[in-house]
């Protein structure tokens, strides 16, 4: 009888990308894995691309922490959806659960914990999301993106770092080169900020090129209908939605990075040893995780950060050249980190956790 899993997590793609690079592995160890998901979530729309996973959807209501009528509707649909997934969990019957986090994660975890199945967590940030929190109370281990989580957890903890896909190390300069067009004479820039943008970094990025393109050329993923049709022939200056396939061709072919602190990119560029410049999503707009990433990797020299409220042309531009020049002393630090790829590690909790 083959061994089973049951993976939970969504609400974001942070929540689902490292499921990616876990699934190869667990075929190959001979698990039947199920996904435990919301209806419409984005996991729904990541997961269908494997047509030898079970997909069970569910109900779910969201953890708000400010007001909203649907929090007066959303508790009927947790408590709806909590027997949902424990009817899952049942019927499945897995060895072990692993979940990534997220408002759907919640009773996934709960009702594996009451049908005795061990689970596993991991939280990507620096401090435990709230989904996160409440999990780890029922899971058998939390592993950990950043040592000072693993700390903060106690017992639970283990900083395993993030379960990263396989092919992001199979990057091609050469392939960088033709898909940008550059001749690769000058140091490379690429500013990624996902598949919908950063839209003030973006714009501010594109006030630096006068200043920039002397120095560096410039590799802009600036999210979907983001493109500037005025900078279209600008020389050095290479614009594109998003890539998918290429991605790894384009990190290859980066002397420097810009981006956002998201968790699951900051692992990405620590394993490919890119200095980077991070513009964290600021506090107004979110929990403030992106900002506590990115301060972790400044204190420890993996990075430099421009903070969005300081952020102008002139900052950017000063920043970027600071960067370049001090390209050196962060390689140093970020080849000498010592957690960079945390697929195996996990793995090896998850085995440990079989009932």
């Amino acid at each position: 009888m083959a061994k089973r899993i049951v993976l939970t997590g969504g609400g974001t793609a942070g929540h689902v990308t490292p499921h990616l690079s876990l699934i190869p592995r667990l075929r190959e160890m001979g698990y039947e894995i199920h996904y435990i998901g919301t209806e419409n979530g984005i996991e729904h729309q990541m997961i269908a691309k494997f047509p030898d996973i079970t997909y069970h959807a569910v109900k779910s209501g969201k953890l708000r922490r400010y007001f909203s009528l649907q929090n007066f509707i959303d508790p009927f649909k947790v408590v709806w959806g909590a027997v949902q997934r424990v009817a899952a969990i049942a019927r499945i019957k897995p060895n072990v659960c692993f979940s990534k986090g997220g408002f759907v994660s919640v009773p996934v975890v709960m009702g594996a914990w009451l049908c005795r199945v061990p689970t596993i967590c991991h939280e990507s940030d620096l401090t435990p999301g709230l989904a996160n929190r409440i999990c780890s109370k029922f899971a058998l281990k939390v592993c950990t993106t950043f040592s000072e989580c693993a700390k903060a957890l106690g017992a639970k903890g283990v900083h395993t770092g993030t379960p990263l896909r396989p092919e992001l190390f199979k990057g091609s300069r050469a392939a960088g080169l033709a898909l940008s067009g550059f001749d690769g004479s000058k140091p490379i820039l690429l500013m990624t900020g996902g598949s919908l943008g950063a839209q003030s970094v973006n714009k501010c990025l594109r006030e630096s090129l006068p200043a920039l393109l002397p120095h560096m050329d410039v590799l802009h993923l600036c999210g979907k209908g983001n493109l500037d049709e005025s900078l279209m022939n600008t020389k050095g200056y290479c614009q594109k939605e998003f890539l998918s396939e290429e991605m790894p061709d384009a990190l290859a072919v980066a002397d420097i990075v810009l981006s956002r602190a998201g968790s699951n990119t900051l692992s990405e560029l620590l394993a490919l040893q890119k200095p980077m410049l991070l513009v964290p999503y600021p506090l107004s707009a979110s929990r403030g995780d992106q900002v506590e990433n990115a301060k972790s990797y400044a204190a420890q020299g993996l990075a430099r950060v421009l903070m969005q409220e300081d952020m102008t042309a002139q900052t950017m531009t000063d920043g970027l050249l600071k960067l370049l020049n001090e390209k050196d002393e962060l390689l140093e630090a970020l080849k000498a980190y010592p957690v960079k790829d945390g697929t195996d590690k996990v793995l090896e909790l998850i085995q440990q956790a079989e009932k």
